[in-house]
């Protein structure tokens, strides 16, 4: 009896995905647990593996198409086994005719033709698109070989190391002018700088960013939201970072990690800026799901430390950095960006000394981390100076008030300068 398998859903936002690459064509032998497509979603790439082994009977989209979740993508079973009856019923008579769909016995294999189009005007595909953004490679016309011209990575990969070199006077103009090159005049197609114009585009955003912004201007439409601003000393920090530095298979905690760590340690004493605020109504949440804010070439994500209060600091650190790595990699899946109930967004590392972070609803509270900075105090009256990092937090005036937010920060910073007492090496 054939075997369907279907788009699974991948996570709770995600509705449809891109085919991005068939790794086994129909008529091949297929292993149970072998890939046998690529999907790709605005976020990540994922792989669909059979579930049983047999010989692939059918495919039923082609590589570029957006298909919806819980649709079927192919069937392995034995050869001369029917398959029509498990094509979903929505595949459109072209794409049926683009796709790979064909009986086992068949030998003709048909390829889309490249299509010359406008890189303005020609869709891409979410790989191509990342690659563009990634190389600022935006040439003026590219050959799509996927289905209707579509952009694939790989037509602009290539497309990218044929291009012409840049002298290095030529890159530095781009660079002080933001200029464009043109066609190059140089020894082997070289753009030189006599060769380079001022130019103006105008793109569309990419649909990651639209959604950011979009997130963000309904933040600030629907709270309240306004920031204290405090800053703790450091130095437990800073001698901590270095202990486990100095040590040898010590897990490797930075300073984020701490801050992080310790801001879920704080919440468990400060409750009542771990809720969530939806359809009037609060939502109080025992555990502390911690997002952390982290930027990635397709903006910013926000993966989630799920039940980080009861994480050492070394299991903290080491689900941070993997998750971090992920969600630049861009495979991280789309539950592992869900669910936070606080959120921390660290601009210190770049030397921002005090930032304004924007609430990600329906969370009521995110807390800003900067840089660290030399602060003088007074101390049995001499001034003294000290390693201080800031604190930013920003709160919805809807839910908490200035006091509440004050006392979770002064736990904050008990917590931060009292880390070396809590965390063992």
């Amino acid at each position: 009896m054939p075997t369907p398998v279907e788009l699974p859903k991948l996570g709770n936002t995600v509705e449809e995905c891109l085919i991005a690459k068939w790794t086994k064509h129909p008529g091949e032998k297929v292993d149970a647990g072998e890939t046998v497509v690529e999907i790709e979603t605005d976020k990540a790439v994922q792989e669909i593996a059979s579930p049983v082994a047999g010989i692939l009977l059918a495919t039923f989209f082609p590589e570029g198409e957006f298909v919806p979740v819980f649709t079927n993508l192919f069937v392995v079973g034995e050869p001369g086994e029917d398959v029509e009856t498990l094509r979903p019923g929505s595949l459109s008579a072209a794409a049926a005719e683009a796709s790979s769909v064909t009986p086992v016995a068949a030998t003709i294999e048909s390829r889309p033709i490249a299509v010359a189009v406008a890189a303005a005007s020609a869709p891409l595909s979410p790989r191509a698109r990342r690659f563009a953004e990634e190389h600022n490679f935006r040439p003026a016309s590219v050959s799509g070989s996927g289905p209707g011209g579509r952009i694939l990575e790989d037509d602009l990969r290539q497309l990218y190391h044929a291009s012409p070199r840049v002298s290095s006077a030529a890159q530095q103009r781009m660079a002080q002018s933001g200029l464009v090159a043109g066609e190059g005049t140089g020894i082997g197609g070289m753009v030189l700088s006599a060769d380079l114009v001022a130019a103006s585009t105008t793109e569309k955003l990419p649909r990651m960013r639209e959604r950011i912004a979009q997130r963000m201007k309904g933040s600030l439409a629907s709270t309240a939201q306004y920031t204290l601003n405090t800053s703790a000393n450091a130095g437990g920090l800073l001698t901590l970072r270095a202990r486990i530095k100095a040590s040898q298979g010590a897990a490797d905690a930075n300073i984020n990690d701490m801050v992080m760590w310790c801001t879920a340690q704080a919440l468990l004493e400060s409750p009542e800026l771990n809720v969530e605020f939806l359809d009037g109504q609060l939502v109080k949440h025992s555990e502390v799901h911690l997002g952390m804010a982290v930027d990635t070439p397709r903006g910013l994500m926000v993966p989630v430390i799920r039940d980080a209060q009861w994480l050492s600091l070394g299991e903290f650190a080491a689900r941070a950095k993997e998750l971090t790595a992920q969600a630049v990699q861009g495979t991280i899946s789309p539950d592992d960006l869900a669910g936070a109930t606080f959120t921390v967004s660290n601009l210190g590392g770049l030397g921002v000394e005090s930032f304004t972070p924007i609430l990600n609803p329906p969370q009521v509270a995110i807390l800003g981390v900067d840089a660290i900075q030399i602060k003088a105090i007074r101390r049995d009256g001499r001034v003294e100076f000290i390693d201080a990092i800031g604190l930013s937090l920003t709160l919805d005036h809807q839910i908490i008030d200035g006091a509440p937010g004050a006392r979770f920060l002064k736990v904050l910073r008990e917590k931060i300068e009292n880390v070396e007492a809590q965390c063992a090496i």
